[in-house]
C-alpha cells in the first residue's frame, strides 16, 4: 500500500509492525536523537558546472553535499567525470577543499563501480583512499547481483571491510534490484558481511520504483543496519515518474521514524529534487528553488518525528 493524499487508512496489521519495529528502536533511543545531516548531492545540477552546484546548494539552505558523478563545465560541453576512479587522492582533496571554501562538508561519493565487478575490490579500494583524502565518511556502491554471484559479493566485501575502517570510512549499499532490490536483501549481506563497515544506505525511492513494494514495512524490517538515505520518492500514479521529496507516495515521516533515536550522524543526501509529470528546469536558479523546497520539507519530518 503506497502513501498519498486520499489512499485509505492503512491496515492493522500495517499499524501493530510499525508500532513493533518502534518498540524494538527503544533500547537505542537511551543514545539520544539522530543527527539527522540534510545534503543535497550536486547530481540533479549534474547540466551545470560544479562550482555551480556547490553555490546552489549553499544557498539552498545546506551545510552537507554529496557528489554526483558528472558535471557539464561548459554550455554544450559533454558531461564529464567528477573524479575519476584512477585520479590521485589529491585531487579528492582539492575538491572536498572547493566544498569547504562554500561552506559545504562533504560527505558521501559515489562509488562508481559495481560491487560485483571484475576489478571491484582494486576500484572500490582507490576509491576509499579517494574518500579518506577528502574526509569523506560514506562511499556509496551498489549494483544487481545476477544468479550465482551473490558469494562474490560478500567475498569482495569482506575484502574491502578492514580497508575501509582502517580508512576512517563506511561503505553503504543501497536497493538497486536483483538481489539487492529491498533493504531486506540488502541487510541480508551486511549480516553476512557481519562487518561495521559496511551497512546501508536506504533509497527508499528504488524499492517503490523498481520493486512497487512500499518501503514503510522494509525499513521496519532492516533499520537497525541502515547508517545513511539516499533520498528520492516516487509516483506510481498518473505516471511512473521518480521525484523529489514530499512529491511522492512515500511517507517520509514513517520512514525516518525507526532511524530518529539511534544517536547517530545519519545523512540524508537528496539524489532527486525535481517535480513529477514536468519537464525538469533548464536554469540552475530554478534547481536551486527545488532543492531549497526539499530540505525545508525533510527540515519539518525530521523536526516532527523528534517532538514526538
Amino acid at each position: 500500500m503506497h502513501s498519498e493524499a486520499g489512499a485509505p487508512a492503512r491496515t492493522r496489521r500495517e499499524v501493530l509492525a510499525l508500532a513493533v519495529a518502534l518498540a524494538g528502536a527503544a533500547p537505542a533511543r537511551s543514545a539520544g536523537l539522530t543527527n539527522f545531516q540534510l545534503a543535497c548531492m550536486t547530481l540533479p545540477y549534474q547540466d551545470f558546472p560544479f562550482a555551480r552546484a556547490l553555490q546552489g546548494i549553499r544557498r539552498a539552505g545546506y551545510r552537507y553535499v554529496a557528489w554526483g558523478t558528472r558535471h557539464r563545465e561548459r554550455a554544450g560541453g559533454e558531461r564529464a567525470e567528477l573524479l575519476e576512479l584512477g585520479a590521485p587522492p589529491a585531487r579528492a582533496a582539492r575538491l572536498a577543499e572547493r566544498c569547504r571554501d562554500e561552506g559545504l562538508a562533504p560527505l558521501m561519493m559515489f562509488s562508481r563501480v559495481y560491487v560485483g565487478a571484475a576489478d571491484s575490490v582494486a576500484a572500490h579500494t582507490r576509491r576509499i583512499e579517494q574518500a579518506a583524502a577528502a574526509g569523506i565518511p560514506f562511499l556509496l556502491t551498489f549494483g544487481r547481483i545476477e544468479a550465482g554471484a551473490y558469494p562474490q559479493w560478500i567475498r569482495n566485501l569482506k575484502r574491502l571491510a578492514p580497508v575501509a575502517r582502517s580508512n576512517g570510512v563506511q561503505v553503504v549499499i543501497k536497493q538497486h534490484g536483483g538481489n539487492t532490490a529491498t533493504g531486506r536483501d540488502c541487510q541480508r549481506i551486511v549480516r553476512d558481511v557481519a562487518d561495521e563497515a559496511v551497512k546501508i544506505c536506504y533509497d527508499a525511492g528504488n524499492v517503490l520504483d523498481y520493486e512497487n513494494q512500499d518501503p514503510i514495512p522494509d525499513i521496519s524490517a532492516c533499520w537497525r543496519d541502515v547508517r545513511a538515505f539516499a533520498i528520492k520518492d516516487h509516483r506510481n500514479w498518473p505516471e511512473d515518474r521518480d521525484c523529489g521529496p514530499g512529491f511522492g507516495e512515500i511517507d517520509h515521516y514513517r520512514l525516518l521514524t525507526p532511524v530518529a533515536r539511534t544517536g547517530l550522524d545519519m545523512p540524508l543526501a537528496c539524489e532527486n529534487i525535481f517535480e513529477p509529470l514536468v519537464p525538469r528546469p533548464a536554469v540552475a536558479g530554478e534547481v536551486d528553488r527545488l532543492a531549497r523546497r526539499a530540505r525545508e520539507y525533510l527540515a519539518t519530518v525530521v523536526r516532527g518525528i523528534q517532538a514526538v
